[in-house]
């Protein structure tokens, strides 16, 4: 039997309407928030088509009420929900496994993760592209991590680096520009 049943479930947040999608093994999709229940199902069954809303098992159901804390500003915590990241390479799960130590409040860069992974900075890239490609973004907090020097990098969710400064935000971490090193030296 190839691809396990997908089931899913549109839920309103005080951040918008998110989708979560899952099988037997764990949850294999979540859709950060839009401003509708149509375009975040429409987002979420371009990635995962053929999938029936279902009503979610007591482990989604448990990872939903998260994910509702969280946008309501609550300190949360997502790393003991099961998962099923099956599809994806054997390196970007150990970059996922990673990134999904790094707990609320607290960033981390591309390339820091890539060392963390004991793979050399020229990862850092790759570690990009299994943030840019996270199926379960939020509960792998790929806004946590960010480009060399602090800054914002890319994000593929609704709303661009935009949102991924909002959660940031939301969780309480200050990304001000930092203050202008001295100009000029006016001799």
């Amino acid at each position: 039997m190839g691809q396990a049943a997908h089931r899913y479930l549109i839920f309103e947040t005080a951040g918008g309407f998110c989708g979560i999608a899952w099988n037997d093994v764990g949850i294999t999709r979540f859709q950060l928030p839009t401003k509708s229940a149509e375009a975040t199902e429409r987002l979420l069954l371009r990635r995962i088509p053929g999938a029936e809303p279902a009503t979610p098992t007591p482990e989604v159901s448990d990872a939903v009420a998260a994910v509702k804390r969280y946008f309501e500003g609550e300190q949360t915590d997502f790393s003991d929900i099961k998962l099923d990241l099956g599809g994806q390479d054997a390196f970007f799960r150990q970059i996922y496994d990673a990134a999904r130590q790094i707990g609320w409040g607290r960033t981390t860069t591309y390339g820091a993760l890539a060392k963390q992974l004991g793979v050399g900075p020229e990862a850092a890239r790759d570690v990009g592209q299994a943030m840019a490609r996270n199926p379960v973004a939020l509960i792998i907090p790929c806004h946590r991590v960010l480009a060399a020097g602090g800054k914002i990098g890319g994000f593929s969710a609704p709303g661009g680096s935009s949102s991924k400064m909002r959660m940031l935000e939301l969780e309480g971490v200050n990304l001000d520009p930092p203050k202008p090193v001295q100009q000029s030296l006016d001799f």
